[in-house]
């Protein structure tokens, strides 16, 4: 394995720097599908085309880095998006479609009730043992654990979140429970 790294790296960062266009990036991958080999190949054996194999486990992590980059810098241009304290016509209020989120079916009712007091009213835990009149301080099955185990179950299910796409139309994501 040692002599078909040698053999491949220089080749494998040289194509890459071309196509990625960025030398740092061609690096780091052609040392992630090295890392994958040393993983994969005593397993299954070495390739056919060892230069191939490491080749496209390369192009397809730099493939990979560059979406989650974009969709970073995405993420970062849309939370830099000034906000205001009041809705307006250009910032509308969801905190309906949160709590209908919140309310989904996959989860059980205590679940749901607890998710949205946390979620949309911004009560804390202990306000929400309270209100189900749990001991002062829950135990890990308690509240705080259920409204965790809720919020990862629907952000996990894929419930339905409404988004706003740039021409101002609406969809919701199917929800697979």
């Amino acid at each position: 394995m040692a002599a078909v790294f040698r053999e491949e790296a220089g080749r494998l960062t040289a194509a890459l720097v071309k196509q990625l266009g960025d030398f740092d990036l061609a690096e780091e991958c052609v040392q992630d599908a090295l890392v994958s080999a040393l993983e994969h190949w005593p397993r299954e054996g070495i390739p056919n085309n060892p230069g191939a194999w490491l080749m496209t486990t390369a192009r397809r992590k730099g493939i990979d880095r560059l979406r989650r980059e974009k969709r970073y810098q995405e993420k970062v241009a849309e939370l830099e998006e000034p906000t205001m304290n009041t809705p307006t016509p250009s910032l509308p209020d969801e905190r309906l479609e949160l709590i209908f989120t919140c309310c989904h079916p996959a989860l059980a009712r205590e679940a749901q009730v607890a998710l949205t007091l946390r979620s949309v009213a911004g009560l804390t835990t202990p306000e929400i043992a309270r209100a189900f009149l749990f001991p002062r301080r829950p135990s890990p099955n308690g509240s705080s654990a259920r409204s965790g185990r809720s919020s990862t179950r629907t952000s996990r299910s894929a419930c339905p979140i409404v988004t706003r796409f740039p021409s101002g139309s609406r969809k919701s994501s199917p929800c697979s429970t």
